[in-house]
């Protein structure tokens, strides 16, 4: 059965352009901030960390799109569970991920985490080019959202949540490596990337495979992801998380890492998906290698990280209540087809946000 409503909880830039997008499809949304939100779509105020608060805030709706800190998404997805409604969230947090996957097999509604950038778009755009081989012996996943023009020597803005940030950067890593599921340590593994001519570095990072490690383990022998950032980041990075012992208070780091380095308007998000196997008993490489820039929405200018963001998760929700996806269970990112993506209204972004600033 199709559904129409949907509550947006958390309506940062990221949550409050997916709930445009999402009211432009046609859903019919509620949108629910600590603060009182101006938007053209309703809103309402609510303390979002009260869980006994939440079966109520959920009354009458069909959907949950969590855009909160990561902390707090157990608490939705159980009640979300417990309203037998249909759960989608942007987290890379492993844990929390595992919490969600053990409620799916009783639920009702459809639980769908990871469904942002990373984990999520380029789960979507690996599985698709490793279904064009006859067997695939490595996929590896890069990603880097940056400012456009750098500046000091971290050559960062953070335009994403510091939580989510500090918790790639030093929770352990999921890899396959020559066939074994294995656990490395973040910030590691620095490899040189060049994308039209631009050198970057990558280093892994943690929850960007969401659930890849699980699908292709025994089916391939290697697969990765790794955040890429502007040469010399990494080892500045490293410096301040260990040598200062920064680890050991992250709501600090975060705290001192944004004071230090804001979020910018100009923004690129970088996109390096790459697959290696066989086609016809001859070893082959496919890439999926993009920039996206900010674009233009309902007459304002979006951050690249904030509309590659929001699409992600509203493509799904959209191929979810048009019947192409299941509507109970477990979502994999990595399940989810590349082309009908594509194709949704929100999906096409992807291609006019690819040109825009080249």
């Amino acid at each position: 059965m199709s559904f129409d409503t949907i509550a947006v909880l958390g309506l940062g830039k990221v949550g409050h352009l997916a709930a445009e997008l999402l009211a432009g499809s046609g859903f019919s949304v509620t949108g629910i901030d600590a603060r009182a939100v101006d938007a053209p779509f309703a809103t309402r105020a609510a303390d979002l960390t009260d869980a006994a608060a939440l079966p109520g805030l959920l009354a009458g709706q069909e959907a949950v799109l969590s855009c909160l800190p990561y902390h707090l998404n157990m608490a939705v997805a159980s009640a979300a569970h417990a309203a037998g409604i249909h759960y989608f969230d942007l987290t890379e947090d492993v844990p929390t991920t595992r919490h969600i996957r053990s409620l799916a097999s009783t639920a009702r509604g459809l639980m769908a985490p990871q469904c942002g950038l990373a984990p999520g778009f380029v789960g979507i755009v690996a599985a698709d080019l490793a279904a064009q081989f006859d067997s695939v012996r490595s996929i590896r996943l890069r990603v880097g959202a940056l400012p456009q023009n750098p500046t000091g020597l971290l050559g960062y803005a953070f335009n994403w949540s510091p939580e989510g940030v500090v918790n790639e950067y030093l929770n352990d890593c999921e890899v396959i490596e020559e066939g074994q599921l294995k656990a490395v340590s973040a910030m590691e593994w620095v490899e040189t990337i060049v994308i039209d001519g631009l050198q970057l570095e990558a280093f892994t990072t943690s929850g960007g495979l969401g659930t890849m490690c699980e699908t292709y383990l025994g089916r391939i022998a290697n697969l990765d992801y790794k955040t890429m950032r502007y040469p010399g980041h990494v080892r500045l990075m490293n410096f301040f998380f260990h040598e200062l012992l920064m680890r050991e208070n992250r709501a600090e780091a975060g705290r001192i890492l944004v004071n230090a380095k804001p979020p910018v308007d100009e923004d690129v998000v970088y996109v390096h998906v790459a697959a290696e196997g066989a086609i016809g008993g001859s070893l082959r490489r496919r890439e999926f290698v993009r920039a996206y820039y900010p674009v233009e929405i309902a007459g304002r200018s979006r951050t690249a990280i904030a509309w590659t963001t929001s699409a992600s998760v509203v493509a799904v929700i959209e191929m979810v209540r048009d019947g192409a996806l299941a509507r109970q269970g477990f979502l994999k990112q990595e399940e989810v087809p590349l082309a009908p993506y594509l194709a949704t209204r929100t999906g096409t972004l992807f291609r006019t946000g690819e040109r825009a600033g080249r």
